[in-house]
């Protein structure tokens, strides 16, 4: 194999994540520019479909949308830096996915318990989730 075969063949990944990034930029305008507006406003709590089977907000959406975004954006890590699973202090092997997907399980339990012991407003628990999530992808 000579050595334009091996520059062929390689992917440009500078390109892929600007494609990636502006993917995920557009379906964002998309979400922002569809939501209802009131008084020439963002309505941040209006449905987004009326009458539809669940409560669709742009908050909801937002959420879904940013873990779509991590998924992505660790798939693409995925592909371009391999890595080798490693041992933390829950002494099983994890990788990059697998303490994402710890780091969500667990956010979702802190919100729940935010929500039950302070109730609405969880901008603590958003603080306390981001630690989470650190900690998780330092440690575990």
């Amino acid at each position: 194999m000579t050595t334009t075969d091996t520059t062929a063949k390689r992917a440009n990944w500078p390109l892929i994540s600007l494609a990636a990034a502006a993917v995920m930029a557009g379906s964002l305008a998309a979400l922002l520019l569809t939501a209802p507006q009131k008084d020439g406003a963002i309505d941040w709590f209006a449905p987004m479909t009326p009458g539809g089977w669940m409560a669709w907000t742009l908050p909801v959406a937002l959420f879904f949308w940013t873990i779509a975004c991590l998924l992505v954006t660790f798939t693409l890590l995925a592909i371009r830096f391999p890595e080798t699973p490693r041992v933390g202090v829950l002494r099983i092997e994890t990788t990059r996915g697998d303490r994402l997907f710890i780091s969500l399980l667990g956010s979702a339990f802190i919100n729940l318990g935010w929500l039950f012991f302070f109730g609405a407003p969880l901008w603590g628990a958003l603080i306390l989730c981001l630690v989470y999530a650190a900690v998780v992808f330092r440690w575990v």
